[in-house]
């Protein structure tokens, strides 16, 4: 009978080079999960994404036409999310395709400061509002 020993031998595990996009951070897949599925009908996103928001203990906090806001969207919705690491929350936005069909999630990027900034004073307003 061939004996089939493993002593000696070299096993390398090779890992997958690095990708080209940095990954998703957690909360937003976890968010983009949340919204599968999405509706299309009349006030089927802004609705989608207040229920994604809730089921994270989040917050809704706006939703507009994107007017160029970002590329190949209708709409945005702004939201705040807690952070994976549990040290607070951050503001995120949730964007309706052009076609108006599928949603996706994105962090404030540089095209997009103007409306972050406008998302941080919209929570100073309703923090002194309670």
């Amino acid at each position: 009978m061939a004996s089939t020993s493993m002593i000696g031998h070299d096993v390398r595990l090779a890992l997958p080079p690095p990708a080209s996009e940095p990954a998703l951070p957690l909360e937003l897949i976890e968010l983009e999960l949340s919204l599968d599925g999405f509706a299309t009908e009349q006030d089927g996103f802004s609705e989608a994404v207040r229920r994604a928001a809730k089921s994270l203990d989040g917050e809704f906090l706006f939703d507009l036409p994107a007017s160029g806001l970002a590329e190949d969207c209708q709409r945005v919705a702004a939201l705040r999310i807690p952070e994976a690491n549990g040290n607070g929350m951050k503001i995120v936005f949730a964007l309706l395709d052009a076609d108006g069909t599928g949603i996706r999630v994105e962090d404030p990027s540089e095209a997009t400061t103007g409306l972050k900034n406008f998302a941080d004073s919209f929570v100073g307003v309703l923090e002194r509002m309670q």
